[in-house]
């Protein structure tokens, strides 16, 4: 230890040389030989174990999150959680991660997003990729064949991240299914509903949801020509077409995956075309898709559902959409996803979508893959992508430069003199125990009127001298600056009355 504080010092000494002979603008030649010396000092010292060198930065794919994003985050959070709750649904939690076997072969060629886990006691896990197939395999483990459910958590995947458009390796969903026995499409209408309100609540933008059937892609691929085994992996070219041109899709079709020119021309036809239940109808007559069972099936439900979304009130925010796939192998009929829509840029022009803040389906068989006897559960449900929608609310905020509160701290209590502090806490404990929100203030009031500016707080509670001798607390008004005297027994309630408005953040 003596020798090497002997070495750091010679360093130091030797530093200050070669920084002298710098600002003395002495010659290369010099200043060169002395910082060989420096170096040669420093490299007797060797690494010090002692300071171990690192990047501090999150991990690539996740952000940590301010108190004024956090903030955004819960209100976002609320307006979810209620409509949830309004449609009646119960609260579950899962692991968030699951022996690997129980997410294998659920996602088709996404599989490879999944985060596996090193070995721990004899068990291969995995970190859950999404919150349905952990669903799947509660309601199979706990026997259960009707639940209406939210579940709110964060999932992972191996995703190249693209953190300005809210994708990352860490995110949250917000999930709402029903599963149970119940009259076709009327589960599946509801999850419609739920999700129109979310995004008209969230004032986020106009949307459109895109609704398909899984039957229907798989009736047309069969009267088109797809050979049976290719079902899924042209599902997953055509799930692209909300990302790049027909013909991109086409060139992958033909050229990566080998499907005949012809047949990907015939897919053409169909996957460009969108409408509303008048689509349905039209298809209906369709010479060839009319005669394959599972497209008649999938189409019939897709007319009884606009039905009820016509009863519900949104068949204008719903799109059928024959080029919507949704690349998950577990869907089995109704899949739907909601899409921001950017403004026109001339009048006339269709509006065009910005991105994916909502999706979801109908997913029949995935419990029974878990089940040990293969009992099937009819299960419907939706998943709001809430990063998204955090980074469009986080953006509208910056950009009409509004203040977000991050507490919700009702009142501030402060004394106009040092020696009151002990008057000052009994005044804040009583607060917290009638359940009024306090800070506790540093002694000087005049600070704190500029303090609870910031921090968006619309009371003052002053403690002084003559207050206490006349059984009185001041309260002052932030806003106005007003200040009137209140009884001490009469300040709970006259706080409550001051802040009975609900609290915003924004």
């Amino acid at each position: 230890m003596a020798e090497r504080a002997a070495l750091e010092e010679l360093v130091r000494l030797q530093g200050e040389r070669v920084r002298g002979l710098k600002q003395q603008k002495a010659s290369a030649e010099q200043i060169e030989e002395e910082l060989a010396k420096l170096l040669k000092l420093k490299a007797q010292m060797g690494p010090d174990e002692g300071k171990q060198k690192f990047v501090l930065k999150t991990p690539k794919g996740t952000r940590d999150y301010s108190p004024r994003q956090m903030a955004v985050r819960e209100k976002v959070f609320d307006v979810i959680v209620s409509c949830f709750k309004r449609h009646g649904a119960e609260v579950i939690d899962t692991p968030v991660f699951e022996l690997k076997e129980t997410l294998t072969g659920k996602y088709g060629e996404d599989s490879k997003l999944i985060y596996d886990l090193k070995d721990q006691g004899g068990e291969l896990l995995s970190l859950r990729y999404d919150l349905t197939v952990p669903f799947a395999r509660y309601l199979a483990m706990n026997k259960l064949t009707n639940i209406k459910r939210y579940h709110i958590a964060k999932v992972y995947r191996r995703d190249n991240p693209a953190m300005t458009r809210g994708r990352y390796r860490e995110f949250y969903q917000c999930d709402f299914d029903i599963a149970g026995q119940f009259d076709p499409m009327i589960p599946d209408a509801e999850c419609l509903k739920i999700m129109c309100e979310i995004l008209s609540s969230l004032q986020i933008g106009d949307f459109l949801v895109k609704v398909n059937d899984r039957r229907i892609l798989d009736g047309m691929f069969a009267v088109c020509g797809v050979p049976d085994s290719k079902f899924r992996t042209i599902c997953s070219s055509v799930d692209k077409l909300d990302k790049v041109s027909w013909e991109e899709v086409k060139n992958e079709m033909v050229g990566e995956k080998g499907l005949a020119p012809e047949v990907a021309d015939r897919i053409g036809d169909y996957v460009q075309q969108h409408g509303g239940v008048s689509l349905v109808e039209q298809l209906l007559q369709d010479p060839e898709l009319s005669q394959n069972k599972q497209a008649l099936e999938g189409l019939g439900d897709l007319k009884l559902l606009f039905e009820y979304l016509t009863l519900f009130g949104i068949p204008d925010k719903i799109s059928f959409d024959l080029s919507l796939a949704r690349g998950l192998d577990y869907y089995t009929g109704v899949i739907y996803e909601a899409v921001l829509l950017q403004t026109p840029v001339r009048a006339g022009e269709e509006p065009l979508g910005v991105g994916s803040v909502a999706a979801g389906g109908r997913y029949d068989g995935l419990v029974g893959m878990f089940d040990p006897k293969g009992r099937k559960v009819p299960c419907v449900g939706l998943s709001v992508g809430v990063e998204r929608i955090f980074s469009i609310v986080e953006q509208r905020l910056e950009a009409l430069e509004e203040k977000v509160r991050t507490t919700e701290t009702q009142v501030l209590v402060a004394s106009a003199q040092k020696k009151l502090l002990e008057e000052r806490l009994r005044l804040v404990s009583e607060l917290w125990d009638a359940g009024i929100k306090v800070e506790a203030a540093s002694p000087r009031v005049a600070s704190c009127s500029t303090y609870c500016e910031e921090a968006g707080i619309p009371l003052v509670a002053i403690i002084g001298e003559q207050e206490l001798k006349d059984g009185v607390i001041k309260l002052r008004s932030v806003a106005s600056r007003e200040e009137v005297d209140v009884r001490r027994e009469d300040l709970v309630e006259e706080i409550k009355r001051r802040t009975s408005q609900p609290l915003c953040i924004c």
